[in-house]
């Protein structure tokens, strides 16, 4: 059972049958989930994730204190206090009284105002090509077990993926480093004998690789350390993965070198096809650059466009 399983298992058994007993008249302004920061709330915990950070619990989401004022609120998280304090082996930590509690009684827009800068939801053109992405995954990620408000679901439902020219202008950017540090200065820094630099190439080709085909997904990247894992689950170019895990463990040899470049052009042929498949870009050739530059001049927002094309990076 993962963390996300559990914490439904709590909430099922202990946290919904409180609230209908104790607090059924705050009911329809109640949402109760789990998402935010955590591998659990990705789906991605494992034996090792258990060392911390890791506990059965839930989130209890509400409105502002003109909905459900201090008291009411007070009672809620005493409520929530009182829980068993284990299920199926895993016990609750006790809840912090300075605050920073994952879990627990939190205002809907204090949660997402510290994950995104928004109590709304509501972004600026600025702030969606600024926020960094794994807030976002953050945001969006989880499960909501029930939201009677719709408060909730409302937010999450805004912030689900980028407005399609924010797509644009990052998708733009993350090409033309594809193009810059794969398709040019690998084979360049292998010429020169300097092996390290061409790492450093490789490094930033995946690194930029992987951002466009979440892009391409629709789907945010979430924190660095769980990236593959969540690519490898993606529906499209999913299997870029292994390709990206190759250029990234093997070294830079002259023989190697040879294969990790077409490698670098064969990642760069699928996303060229998912590119124009999707509609995305009207330039004919195998040149990434060419296609980041048509991309962006996709871009509807004129002001947006014009910015300069690593803007979103």
């Amino acid at each position: 059972m993962n963390g996300l399983e559990l914490s439904k298992a709590f909430f099922e058994e202990y946290g919904m049958p409180m609230l209908e007993a104790e607090f059924s008249d705050l009911m329809p302004f109640l949402c109760a989930g789990l998402f935010g920061s955590g591998s659990e709330c990705f789906g991605f915990d494992d034996k090792v994730s258990t060392d911390h950070d890791f506990e059965p619990g839930f989130c209890l989401f509400l409105p502002d204190e003109s909905v459900v004022d201090r008291r009411q609120a007070f009672l809620l998280e005493r409520a929530y206090a009182k829980l068993p304090k284990e299920i199926m082996g895993f016990r609750r930590s006790l809840l912090s009284p300075v605050g920073g509690a994952r879990r627990g009684v939190l205002r809907t827009g204090e949660f997402f105002l510290e994950k995104i800068g928004s109590e709304s939801g509501a972004l600026s053109a600025q702030q969606w090509l600024t926020l960094p992405e794994q807030a976002l995954a953050e945001a969006t990620n989880g499960e909501v077990f029930f939201d009677n408000y719709g408060e909730v679901t409302k937010i999450r439902a805004a912030l689900s993926c980028y407005p399609e020219d924010i797509r644009r202008k990052k998708l733009a950017g993350n090409l033309l480093l594809m193009a810059q540090s794969g398709q040019y200065n690998y084979k360049r820094c292998i010429d020169h004998g300097e092996a390290a630099a061409a790492q450093l190439a490789v490094n930033e080709f995946v690194s930029s690789a992987m951002a466009v085909i979440f892009l391409l997904n629709n789907n945010y990247k979430p924190y660095y350390k769980w990236s593959f894992r969540a690519l490898r689950s993606l529906p499209k170019l999913s299997l870029e993965a292994e390709i990206m895990e190759y250029l990234l463990t093997t070294n830079n040899d002259a023989e190697m070198a040879e294969e990790k470049y077409y490698a670098i052009e064969g990642v760069a042929a699928d996303v060229i096809d998912e590119l124009a498949e999707q509609g995305l870009t009207k330039a004919i050739c195998g040149d990434l650059e060419k296609h980041a530059y048509s991309v962006n001049d996709g871009i509807a927002d004129a002001e947006l466009r014009n910015l300069h094309i690593l803007a979103a990076i």
